[in-house]
């Protein structure tokens, strides 16, 4: 697999270098494309600021796999054992286990370096951040296809989000799942928790499907879904529930990657144009399109509104 080497990574002071002992650099993870783990560190090098950006203090899950995408996959709360001291963690509670773990909080592009080192290949973050973990500061639009909708279902429902969020005074930034569906992220003022933000999300998701009823779908259990409408996944506010983060490469063959686009990307813009191959120069020529997404605080209380004026459920609906 190649010796080891050494990846040297500035800190986000400028006050030095980190380094970070990469083994079997050689290895391939993605064998439809040949491209290695030092490949993918490669990749996370290139669009550091973004994806440092993106996983900013939050608690962040990890989906590691130790011999490749052909070798099993690893879903990770846990900071993996024997982490530098610089790696920095935040302590969460699992209710339904009873129990805590200290989880990845990205405060450096060192500790993703480190992450890939541990095989990680997909960040998963909260919708939260390190100082209120109870409290969410970005709201979540996943757009979700259905088995028998297409991408272009997921473009038309996308206007539909884009023209409410608005007529609301939300801005919202849109990426690229990096699998077959898109998402929007909206910040938020983090003084809710998140069956209060899953709410709203869910008041949101039902105005959209006022709008466009013959492409989109709010049930929750998939067996009582429309196969061919978009299913906007509130859900995907809940408490533990995370989703890729911008800038992260996913597990799949090709190394796709949950990529950000302007509004007017989207009618053109093909998921599978963007892998760890053609990102970095878009980036190097675009920069990170979600770098200004803290400048754009949203208040969720006409969201809110909607959900009392509907009756909506406050109570998160059970796994599927």
């Amino acid at each position: 697999m190649g010796e080891a080497v050494m990846i040297e990574v500035p800190r986000e002071d400028g006050t030095e270098v980190l380094s970070v002992r990469l083994t079997n650099p050689d290895r391939i993870y993605f064998p439809q494309i040949g491209a290695t783990k030092l490949d993918l560190v490669e990749y996370y090098l290139a669009v550091g600021d973004g994806i440092v950006n993106a996983l900013w203090e939050r608690p962040c899950m990890l989906h590691r796999f130790p011999k490749g995408l052909d070798g099993e996959k690893v879903h990770q709360k846990r900071l993996p054992a024997g982490a530098p001291d610089w790696v920095e963690t935040v302590q969460l509670f699992f209710p339904r286990w009873k129990r805590t773990a200290d989880e990845l909080c990205v405060t450096e592009l060192a500790s993703v370096i480190w992450a890939v080192q541990m095989s990680t290949v997909e960040f998963h973050p909260w919708n939260s951040r390190r100082g209120a973990t109870e409290q969410p500061d970005e709201w979540r639009i996943d757009l979700d296809p259905g088995p028998a909708s297409t991408y272009d279902d997921i473009r038309k429902v996308a206007h539909v989000a884009h023209e409410v969020l608005d007529e609301l005074g939300a801005v919202g930034f849109p990426k690229t799942s990096g699998s077959k569906g898109l998402h929007v992220y909206v910040r938020i003022k983090p003084e809710h928790d998140h069956k209060g933000v899953r709410q709203a999300a869910l008041a949101f998701a039902r105005e959209v499907e006022r709008r466009a009823p013959q492409l989109v779908t709010t049930t929750w259990w998939k067996k009582d879904r429309d196969p061919s409408a978009v299913f906007v996944d509130y859900n995907q506010n809940a408490r533990d529930h995370t989703i890729a983060a911008a800038y992260s490469v996913r597990g799949l063959p090709d190394a796709r990657v949950s990529t950000p686009v302007r509004w007017d990307e989207v009618d053109d813009a093909d998921p599978r144009d963007f892998t760890i191959r053609t990102v970095p120069a878009r980036f190097a020529e675009l920069g990170d399109l979600h770098h200004d997404i803290d400048d754009h605080v949203f208040d969720i209380a006409p969201l809110l509104a909607w959900a009392d004026r509907d009756d909506l459920p406050h109570d998160e609906d059970p796994e599927e």
